[in-house]
């Protein structure tokens, strides 16, 4: 039971550290353009090459 002395305040230690990068990723922008992001994943940056042809050699 003594080892809930360390376990307690070091889990709300943990969970005060976690709400604290959350509240820091709301305040600095990271979830205000959702829609965004997902379509640079799947978007080209350039065209795609035209195949090249094979060579007839008849």
């Amino acid at each position: 039971m003594e080892v809930l002395v360390i376990l307690v305040p070091l889990a709300l230690a943990l969970g005060l550290v976690g709400l604290g990068g959350f509240l820091w990723s709301l305040k600095s922008g990271q979830y205000d353009d959702l829609e965004g992001a997902a379509w640079r994943a799947i978007s080209d940056d350039e065209p795609a090459a035209a195949p090249a042809r094979p060579v007839d050699r008849s």
